[in-house]
């Protein structure tokens, strides 16, 4: 049964944030075939928003080359503590913090409690995000403009000026933008709008920090299967999910989470202020 026809059974959930454990079909977030190799041996990574979706599978895929990880989300103590036990199949250590990332004092925090509880802090994913379609910028209150960009673009202001004092030469900080900063989305107008702020944050503090030796990219996904989207979405939307790219569907988390390890790990060591496109074929110009 191919995956579009699967997401006809698919029930919308109710709130945001989604929960992987509701859904069908699951989400994809561990490839098979990955064989670690130890390119984060020894590192210590923390993933916002690493309960579910990509957030999980980048947790898998640093647990298979070698990392220690700590993974926030807000709420969603099911799904974390499925992470928690795929990462320690990997024979890695996974430390849960709940919490709101949209305010500052949690997040300092929840890194003073990594580097505590693991002993360092090497890898620093901002991934965490919300979104609420509207049909017009009029139905955007103000309510729901401060929280997308609580969530989205503030936290990560938060989260790297906490990590700071830990982050060392050879560190490295992956941001999760989106293929809407780069086309626009009509009905996502706030979202789109951090995503792209997401981008200018990217290479300005990869210019900042670039004396530090400290390197600064993202990721900018497509449509991905993640619990955002039946949390988001009504049913019919869910259903023709990522069918409009040229490669006709939408991408699963394992496929996106290799991009993360290659940012995060030395491979990419000649690179910081980009950012890779797993997006089903969408050409950019980015």
């Amino acid at each position: 049964m191919a995956e579009q026809e699967k997401r006809k059974k698919e029930t919308p959930q109710k709130k945001q944030p989604g929960v992987e454990a509701e859904m069908r079909p699951k989400p994809r977030t561990e490839k098979a075939s990955h064989r670690g190799s130890g390119k984060l041996e020894g590192r210590v990574a923390l993933i916002t928003g690493g309960d579910s979706g990509i957030g999980r599978a980048v947790a898998i895929a640093f647990a298979k080359e070698g990392a220690d990880v700590a993974i926030s989300y807000l709420n969603e103590e099911q799904d974390a503590r499925k992470t928690a036990k795929e990462v320690e199949n990997e024979g890695r250590t996974c430390l849960l913090i709940p919490g709101d990332i949209g305010y500052e004092s949690h997040c300092r925090e929840m890194v003073e409690r990594v580097v505590k509880e693991l002993g360092r802090l090497d890898v620093v994913v901002n991934n965490a995000a919300e979104q609420h379609p509207q049909e017009s910028i009029e139905e955007i209150d103000r309510e729901q403009l401060e929280r997308t960009f609580r969530t989205n673009i503030f936290a990560m202001f938060f989260v790297v000026k906490a990590a700071m004092k830990y982050l060392k030469a050879g560190a490295a900080i992956v941001n999760t933008t989106s293929v809407t900063a780069y086309r626009g989305s009509p009905k996502l107008l706030d979202y789109s709008s951090t995503k792209g702020a997401i981008v200018a944050f990217t290479r300005s503090l990869a210019l900042s920090l670039a004396e530090m030796k400290i390197r600064v990219n993202a990721v900018a996904p497509g449509p991905i299967w993640t619990p955002l989207i039946p949390s988001t979405f009504p049913k019919e939307k869910v259903e023709k999910f990522g069918e409009d790219v040229p490669l006709g569907r939408a991408g699963e988390p394992e496929e996106v989470a290799p991009c993360f390890v290659f940012l995060a790990s030395d491979d990419s060591s000649y690179m910081t202020g980009q950012v890779l496109h797993p997006n089903g074929g969408e050409i950019v110009n980015a």
